[in-house]
């Protein structure tokens, strides 16, 4: 039961912004787990990338303020992770990250 008190009553715990922000945030995640799904033509490039640049100052954030926030720092590595797989699937479909032809002719 103390454990639980500490917990209850920590500078992280539930009674926080620092618990419930990094829980919402999990939608993010969870938003982009769903679209893996859908075709690469159905994302929106801009919207990925901006996801991206977001999820890695946040985690610049969780991790300078105090008290360091990690479960914030893991949802936003997370969310990181899953945008670079949406962003690379994106920039795939639209041709960006074809492999180059060898134009030169044989012998």
């Amino acid at each position: 039961m103390s454990f639980f008190k500490t917990f209850l009553n920590s500078p992280v715990g539930p009674k926080t912004t620092h618990f419930w922000g990094p829980v919402a945030n999990w939608g993010f995640v969870a938003a982009a787990m769903a679209d893996i799904e859908k075709p690469p033509e159905m994302l929106s490039g801009n919207m990925t990338g901006v996801m991206c640049v977001y999820s890695a100052l946040c985690m610049r954030f969780a991790w300078m303020v105090q008290p360091r926030n990690y479960l914030l720092l893991v949802c936003h590595a997370s969310n990181e992770t899953v945008q670079l797989y949406q962003l690379s699937r994106w920039a795939r479909g639209q041709g960006y990250l074809q492999l180059k032809e060898d134009k030169t002719p044989s012998p």
